[in-house]
Formats: C-alpha cells, structure tokens, sequence
C-alpha cells in the first residue's frame, strides 16, 4: 500500500487576525469565512477595544473599518503604526469610500478592501491578509539579515581596531628598540641608516594609530596624519644635533588607507633627504610640506626647502635606498616626483588621485 505524502496546510492556516469592525452582522460573516479558511478570528466593536486587544494579545494582521463609534479608523490606524512591532493593518472600507483608502494607504496601511453587498470583498479580504502577512515574514526576515550583517561588520571593525591598537604599539616597540640600538652605535653611517629606518617605522605606525581610532577603517585623514608623522620624524632627526624645523599646511583629505602608508613612506624618504643633504654642517634651515586639494578628485603635495638645491640630475647622495623608495611609492601612487628648477633650494611636487 503506498503512502499519500501528507497535505499542505493551506497558507492562512494558524494566522491569527483582529477584525475591528462595530457591525455584529458583518463581523459574523468574517467569521465565518475566514475561519472555513484556517484563520484564528478575534473581533473588537470599536478603535480603543482594538487597541487594547493588542496590547496584550499577539495578532498576525489587523482588519479596520472606518467608520465606527468613537474613534474612527485613521485615527486607530495612527495608535496602531505606534506600537512596537505592530501588526500590519488592512483598511476596510464602502464601495464609495477610495478617498479614505488612499489617506490609510498613506497613514501606513498594508492594503485596503471596498466591502460590497453581495460579500465579494471576503475573498479579497482573506488574499489582502495572506499577502499582507507573508510581506511582513518577509520584511522582518530581511531585517533580521540586516541585524545580523551590521552586527558582524561591527565585530570585524572592532577586530580590525583590536589589530590596529596592537600593530602600532608592537611598531612603537620596535622603533623604541631602534633608538635604544642607535644610541649605542658611533659609525656614522650605521647612525644614519638607522635614523632612517625610524623614519620608515614611525610612517607605517602613524597609520595604524590613526586606523584604531578611525570609525571608518577604510580612510585616513591625511592631514592629520602627515601633520602626526612630521611631527615624530622631527623629534627623531633633530636628536643628531642637526635642528631643521619642518613646517606642514593641509587641508583636510581622506584617502584609502594603502595610499595613505605609500605617501606617508614617500615623504618621510624626501624630508629625510632634506634633512641630511639640503644645508652644509651648521647651517640651520627650514624644510616645508604643504598638502592641498588641487579639484575634487586630486591632490597636490609640495616638499621644499631652502638649501644648496637638487634638480633630480646626476647620481643621488646616500646608499640609493631611499631613491628606490621613493620611485616604487610614486608607482604605487600612480604619479611622478617632479623637481622644480626655478626654486633657488630644493622644492619637489606630486600630483595624483585622492581615491
């Protein structure tokens, strides 16, 4: 003997509606289909019955006529959309009543039913209620996938923060124990390229400071993190005797966070540079950075000062290792370093896309 498979319940079965309606007549015959259908049927006489069963009771949808004792259906429709959760709301209206459908349509009902003598409208009530609570499934469905997207974003954001806070005090260490070995080296030269390599460190650690603190972990505001990297860089270089102040103008960008550790790398090489090649031994000078938005899609940098001048020409001073940085970081920014002949020092220019 083969099994039948089990038969679907119909897709009113177990949903439960509040019909609020002051016409006992007409609420007999809701009934009375509706419950032929598998709806659960509850009635109430008037607009604050209604309300009160729906504090207190869980309903699926919401019936409402318009016309009743008291306090008629908009204005019920209105302490409806109020609550928490509310129930969606089909409206119930005369044949010659669209106006008022229209004005609940906009006061936040799901649908609305013209009620006629012959009783059509019941099927369309029971088709409106069905849609209006699948759409309801639906939208809350797609609530709770939001819930749950923004609650893994904000997990991942405070992970990345976490990561953030760690990496810039694991660099602060190794640059702490950079100046510690620095200290105790005499060879000029080892003094030098360990000068460098704090630079290089205090670059990649800004931008992980600025990213911990950030609310969008995507952007740096690179104003502000030149301003904080120049900032360290002097403190670092002016330790060897040698003061050359370093003066910084910017106007306020943000860029993502990859071109931003490229930029910060490429003007810590050229504002080392200044420091070590630009004036003669005991000559003090100034070196200038200025950051400014050239359009709305594109930003000028500016690095000078007023030394004995370097036109780009000939074999660069130095091991070659900062000239190697600086040319793959203009790459990676998409520009060129452009030197400026007719600025009696040495003055350097980029041009290239903020985003």
């Amino acid at each position: 003997m083969n099994e039948q498979p089990a038969a679907e319940a119909p897709p009113s079965e177990g949903i439960r509606v509040l019909y609020v309606d002051d016409d006992p007549g007409l609420r007999r015959l809701v009934e009375k289909a509706l419950t032929r259908h598998g709806f659960d049927v509850a009635f109430a006489s008037s607009g604050d019955e209604g309300l009160e069963r729906l504090r207190v009771e869980r309903f699926d949808a919401v019936t409402l006529d318009h016309f009743m004792p008291g306090k008629d259906g908009l204005a019920t429709l209105d302490d409806i959309r109020a609550m928490d959760d509310a129930p969606p709301v089909i409206y119930v209206t005369g044949a010659d009543e669209s106006r008022i459908a229209v004005s609940a349509l906009k006061a936040g009902a799901t649908d609305y039913v013209i009620k006629d003598v012959e009783g059509i409208f019941l099927e369309l009530l029971r088709s409106a209620i069905i849609q209006a609570v699948e759409q309801r499934k639906l939208q809350k469905a797609k609530e709770e996938a939001e819930r749950q997207v923004r609650e893994a974003r904000d997990r991942a954001e405070l992970l990345l923060r976490e990561v953030n806070h760690r990496v810039a005090n694991s660099l602060q260490l190794v640059n702490s124990l950079v100046t510690m070995q620095t200290a105790m080296v005499t060879d000029a030269a080892a003094r030098s390229a360990l000068l460098e390599t704090q630079g290089r460190i205090a670059a990649i650690g800004q931008i992980h400071r600025r990213l911990y603190t950030s609310d969008d972990v995507r952007f740096v505001e690179i104003g502000t993190y030149l301003d904080g990297l120049l900032e360290e860089l002097e403190s670092a270089l002016s330790g060897e005797g040698r003061p050359h102040p370093i003066e910084f103008k910017g106007d306020q960008v943000h860029m993502p966070t990859d071109k931003a550790v490229s930029l910060g790398m490429l003007i810590t090489e050229l504002v080392t540079n200044s420091y070590k090649y630009a004036y003669p031994e005991g000559v003090e000078g100034g070196i200038r950075v200025q950051l400014a938005r050239a359009d709305g899609e594109h930003v000028n940098i500016t690095v000078e000062d007023d030394g004995i001048g370097w036109t780009g020409q000939g074999t660069p001073k130095g091991g070659g290792l900062g000239s190697k940085i600086i040319n793959a970081m203009a790459r990676i920014l998409g520009t060129t370093v452009e030197f400026d002949p007719a600025h009696r020092g040495t003055r350097i220019n980029l041009r290239f896309a903020a985003a």
